[in-house]
C-alpha cells in the first residue's frame, strides 16, 4: 500500500543528497548557508548548479559578486553545517559563530573557503535563473580541490571519509562504504 505525499512535500521523496555548504562574500559582508539543493550541470564547459531560496542572503551576496564556493563537509562538521542553516547571515557572523576562519580561495577574489572541509569548488558564476521561489545559481567551475587521501581515482573514498546527506526536517545520516559493482 502506498500513501499520499503532500505535493509540497514531493521532493524529500528524492532529496536525500549530499550537503554543501555555499559561501559567498561582497564587499565586506560574507556568509556560510548550508545546502541540499545541487547538481552537476555540464562537463564542457564544467558547470554547476545551487538552488538556493530568494529570501537568502547568501544569494544576495552571490548575484552582487558573481561568484561563489560549494565547500563539501564532512561529519565531523555536522553541528557547524546545521547551525549555518539556521539563521541568516544578514545580522550574525555564521563563522565567527562557528568558530571558522574563512579562508582565501584559490581563484576567485571574494568568496571564502571553508579549510576544514574535505573539498571545494570554486564557481564563477555563469547565470541565474528564477524558479519559483528560488533563484538557480548555475557556476562555472574555475578551482576544485579534495583532501588527496579521501578523493581517489575521481570519487569520494567513503571508507575514509563520512560525507553528510540530509533527509529532510533534522534528519540526517553518513555516507557508507562504497560497493564496486562488477558486471
Amino acid at each position: 500500500m502506498k500513501v499520499k505525499i503532500a505535493n509540497d512535500k514531493a521532493t524529500r521523496l528524492i532529496n536525500c543528497g549530499e550537503l554543501i555548504v555555499v559561501t559567498a562574500a561582497h564587499k565586506d559582508k560574507a556568509t556560510a548557508t548550508t545546502c541540499a539543493w545541487h547538481l552537476p550541470l555540464s562537463r564542457k564547459p564544467p558547470l554547476v548548479g545551487v538552488a538556493l531560496s530568494k529570501k537568502h542572503f547568501s544569494s544576495e551576496l552571490i548575484k552582487e559578486s558573481k561568484e561563489f564556493i560549494i565547500n563539501i563537509p564532512d561529519w565531523s562538521l555536522l553541528d557547524k553545517v546545521i547551525m549555518w542553516g539556521s539563521f541568516s547571515g544578514r545580522e550574525r557572523n555564521k563563522f565567527k559563530e562557528a568558530n571558522i576562519e574563512p579562508q582565501r580561495a584559490n581563484i576567485l577574489r571574494n568568496a571564502p573557503r571553508i579549510n576544514e572541509c574535505v573539498g571545494s569548488i570554486e564557481c564563477s558564476l555563469h547565470k541565474v535563473n528564477e524558479i519559483g521561489d528560488h533563484y538557480l545559481f548555475c557556476g562555472e567551475i574555475v578551482y576544485a580541490e579534495a583532501v588527496q587521501d579521501c578523493f581517489l581515482n575521481d570519487f569520494w573514498d567513503t571508507a575514509k571519509v563520512d560525507l553528510i546527506f540530509h533527509l529532510g526536517s533534522k534528519f540526517f545520516f553518513k555516507s557508507s562504504q562504497f560497493l564496486e559493482f562488477n558486471k
